[in-house]
């Protein structure tokens, strides 16, 4: 396929992405309102200006960052007419569907009224808007999980059939497993198979994922003492760097710490960077996002590659995403008062 038109046009939209000097400005606005009057000379502008007629404060650039988010993914696919693009490109965003299911099921969990969980979706893969919200209504998990499988969607299948262990045992981690293993299996099925330099870039974030995945698996296993009898049941194969017998021995592992120092000589050393008091305490969500901004600066690295390939729309999925992530941290530090080095402590600059 011909990249060079979809490309020059993304190119052209990832010079009004925001710099970390305009962040940095951002970061310094003293409240809420002059952050939208800041936003509001960028390329949000336009989605401020419609969730103004509808709302005030961050309900106002939240609606805005989402409608913005959801309007671009959109508009990235529709630069691409072959089929077999759209899959790679598709695959990416169905993250989000991902992502949204998961959203709803611990909302369901908690009991949170469906407002509050309508606030924290995306709806930049399968699932429109409508659905997501039609969701979000349900009763409960079930209900849920009903739905989704009377609209035939593909996600309820191994929801339904993790649904008597769930009610059994309470614990949401087993579906939200089941949801991942399903998503990476079949993204990996429909990205292999032939020698395709595109489907190649897709690919080796996809293994990268799923290493982060099984990472923040065997973290929370050797952090809440789960006894695994069939690692099969925990683990996702096909991971990039680490194997599954690397992954089965982290498992055994005693500590926190014992996994960091598993995993020195691979490609997450970072991970032994964090506090010393971090890992002593094993505070688990202080290493998952460390690895979640390793996968933001890798997918944001696909700019980097051939400038003729997917390359190009898969940096620039990954450097939006973590744009409107960025801002939403800081609307959100505003609005709770938080100091400005815990704000800068969770953001990250691509």
């Amino acid at each position: 396929m011909d990249y060079s038109h979809a490309n020059a046009r993304l190119r052209a939209m990832k010079s009004r992405l925001l710099g970390q000097q305009a962040l940095d400005e951002l970061i310094n606005k003293p409240d809420i309102d002059a952050l939208i009057t800041a936003l509001e000379e960028t390329a949000y502008r336009t989605e401020l200006q419609k969730a103004g007629i509808e709302h005030t404060g961050i309900i106002r650039i939240e609606t805005a960052l989402r409608r913005d988010l959801v309007y671009t993914f959109r508009k990235i696919l529709r630069f691409f007419r072959e089929e077999e693009e759209k899959i790679s490109i598709r695959i990416i965003l169905n993250r989000w569907d991902l992502q949204n299911i998961k959203t709803i099921l611990r909302g369901k969990k908690i009991n949170a009224h469906h407002d509050e969980i309508q606030e924290n979706l995306v709806p930049a893969g399968e699932l429109d808007y409508a659905a997501l919200i039609e969701l979000s209504q349900q009763p409960d998990i079930r209900a849920v999980i009903d739905l989704l499988a009377t609209w035939r969607i593909e996600y309820a299948r191994p929801l339904t059939r993790k649904l008597q262990e769930y009610l059994e045992r309470r614990d949401l981690a087993i579906l939200e497993f089941a949801l991942d293993r399903f998503y990476f299996e079949n993204a990996r099925s429909a990205l292999t198979g032939d020698d395709n330099y595109s489907k190649g870039i897709v690919l080796d974030l996809l293994k990268t994922e799923i290493d982060v995945a099984n990472i923040r698996m065997v973290l929370r296993v050797v952090r809440d003492k789960i006894y695994v009898e069939e690692p099969g049941d925990y683990l996702i194969k096909g991971g990039k760097y680490l194997s599954f017998d690397q992954l089965v021995q982290m498992l055994a592992a005693r500590s926190i710490e014992d996994i960091v120092k598993e995993l020195i000589q691979t490609p997450y050393a970072f991970l032994a960077g964090v506090g010393r008091e971090d890992l002593v305490f094993e505070r688990i969500s202080v290493l998952e996002r460390e690895l979640e901004r390793f996968m933001i600066k890798k997918g944001c690295s696909s700019f980097l590659k051939d400038p003729l390939s997917i390359a190009i729309p898969v940096g620039y999925i990954w450097a939006k995403q973590n744009e409107v992530t960025n801002i939403r941290i800081i609307a959100r530090s505003i609005m709770g008062l938080v100091p400005e080095a815990d704000m800068r402590r969770v953001m990250t600059y691509v």
